[in-house]
């Protein structure tokens, strides 16, 4: 799953992809309204790759809880983040980030995850399926032939 091109603009609604990029700015598409506009370097861009939920242990990336998100709860929430209440919506958080850092993630930030997964679902732009994992090398693990001196 690559999150990289898909962004969130501070002070803007929603997530927005970026499609091209201008002179001193790259062009994002609105993934709510399909509405194209350059995005300058003081619209505190951020791409969901980097951003991570503070745990009392390491930060988990998004994309990480997104999967989370999929396994425990699929692709169909059958709730809307926004109308629940701030404890209902910590019961639903602490199922996909159980160890999340109350004191560090507001409950918007959580009504932002399930509202940016439901999107990005809707949008067919998240992709589950488990990446494969390179072989192990054998070789290195096994021990080499001994070489005898003639």
């Amino acid at each position: 799953m690559d999150l990289t091109k898909i962004v969130s603009i501070s002070g803007k609604p929603g997530l927005f992809q970026v499609t091209g990029q201008g002179k001193n700015s790259v062009v994002v598409e609105s993934l709510l309204d399909g509405k194209r506009f350059p995005a300058f370097a003081q619209d505190r861009m951020s791409s969901l790759e980097e951003i991570s939920i503070f745990t009392t242990t390491e930060d988990m990336l998004l994309k990480e809880v997104f999967k989370n998100i999929h396994e425990k709860l699929g692709d169909k929430l059958d709730f809307e983040a926004k109308k629940l209440s701030v404890d209902a919506l910590k019961e639903k958080f602490a199922l996909v980030v159980p160890d999340f850092d109350e004191e560090a993630v507001y409950p918007s930030d959580m009504k932002k995850v399930f509202n940016w997964y439901q999107l990005l679902i809707e949008k067919q732009l998240l992709d589950f399926t488990e990446e494969t994992e390179e072989p192990s090398e054998k070789a290195d693990q096994e021990n080499p032939e001994e070489k005898t001196e003639a």
